[in-house]
């Protein structure tokens, strides 16, 4: 099996993941907030956090998004720095990683 037929299914079913989680996020900030000020704080709280989940996965979708392009480009598993192939152990970790072991120790 070759890296595009391994990692193209991976990569799709995370972004699908996180699109629908994102969803979750927005339909949970856009909800009405209690008129209760403690209850309202807490709500604020929690806010803060979904909208940092949030920010996590919007930065996640684009590495997907780039790891599938360059799939359809025929550079996937090539590291995007040195050029140098990704080892099979880091994209097994990380599969939209665009960088090999010794060029993500660099950054």
């Amino acid at each position: 099996m070759n890296l595009i037929d391994t990692y193209e299914p991976i990569l799709k079913a995370r972004r699908d993941e996180i699109n629908a989680r994102l969803q979750k996020i927005d339909s949970d900030l856009g909800k009405q907030r209690p008129a209760d000020s403690e209850e309202r704080a807490t709500e604020s709280e929690n806010d803060e956090v979904l909208e940092e989940f949030g920010s996590t996965g919007q930065a996640e979708l684009k590495a997907i998004d780039a790891a599938l392009s360059r799939i359809k480009a025929g550079t996937f598993g090539t590291c995007v720095k040195c050029g140098d192939p990704i080892s099979p152990e880091r994209l097994e970790a990380v599969p939209y990683t665009p960088f090999c072991k010794t060029c993500a120790a660099s950054l």
